[in-house]
């Protein structure tokens, strides 16, 4: 992987907006979405949707009372986001340079964003700079054990196998293809430690980690076994006051 993540994400666009946009179609629906609320604080004057994408999420926090801008990489993105029946604040930009003024947020969100990033220092600085004293910033991730191996076969009982390092940082790209609808992922594993030191040297305090077991709902049965390793992490954080 040597194109840079967010050109590689926007020649993704169009397949991007086609599949989070098919209703029940990933795991959005049916876990991230509600592990990611139970982290949330109220809603406050401004939450900053980082790396918000075609604008599913942002349009989720919205009927929540949250008042949400919307920052992507991928001009495709922003447009389908402005553009969408229930339209929402968004705008072009690199996550590791925000166009949002210093300390005007109450809250960031990063839902599946981050390890698709190539400068996540620059990007949780950049989050930690648009905070106000007392704002949390809050993320979803691939988790790193997730991106850092794979079970060795389809059984419930199917050994999880990490052939590489854990803790090496690593391009990796995943194609999938379900229902009528194919999507090419970009991402970087990084180990946990790397998410935890980009917080703490952003000044940010990690107030909670959670790794919840997946529950699989009926006709998701191709996520067997992550009942058992941790398929997402969720992340809170708070800037001192």
């Amino acid at each position: 992987m040597t194109e840079p993540l967010r050109r590689l994400w926007d020649d993704q666009a169009e397949a991007w907006a086609a599949w989070a946009r098919a209703p029940d179609h990933d795991t959005f629906w049916h876990f991230t979405r509600w592990r990611l609320f139970e982290i949330l604080p109220e809603p406050g004057e401004l939450t900053v949707d980082l790396g918000g994408g075609e604008g599913r999420l942002a349009r989720e926090l919205t009927a929540r009372g949250h008042r949400v801008l919307g920052i992507d990489g991928s001009e495709t993105l922003a447009h389908l986001a402005v553009t969408h029946d229930e339209a929402t604040l968004a705008a072009v930009g690199d996550l590791a340079v925000l166009p949002v003024a210093t300390e005007t947020a109450d809250l960031a969100v990063a839902c599946m964003s981050l390890q698709d990033v190539d400068d996540l220092d620059g990007a949780v600085r950049e989050a930690a700079r648009v905070l106000r004293p007392g704002g949390r910033l809050a993320l979803a991730i691939v988790h790193p054990i997730n991106s850092a191996g794979r079970f060795a076969d389809d059984s419930a009982s199917a050994p999880f196998v990490i052939g590489g390092s854990y803790l090496s940082e690593f391009g990796y790209s995943d194609h999938l293809e379900r229902d009528g609808l194919a999507m090419t992922f970009h991402s970087m594993h990084r180990p946990l430690e790397a998410y935890a030191r980009a917080l703490n040297d952003a000044g940010l305090l990690i107030e909670t980690i959670r790794e919840p077991a997946w529950a699989s709902p009926t006709g998701m049965s191709r996520l067997t076994g992550w009942d058992r390793i941790p398929i997402f992490c969720f992340i809170g954080a708070v800037k001192p006051r």
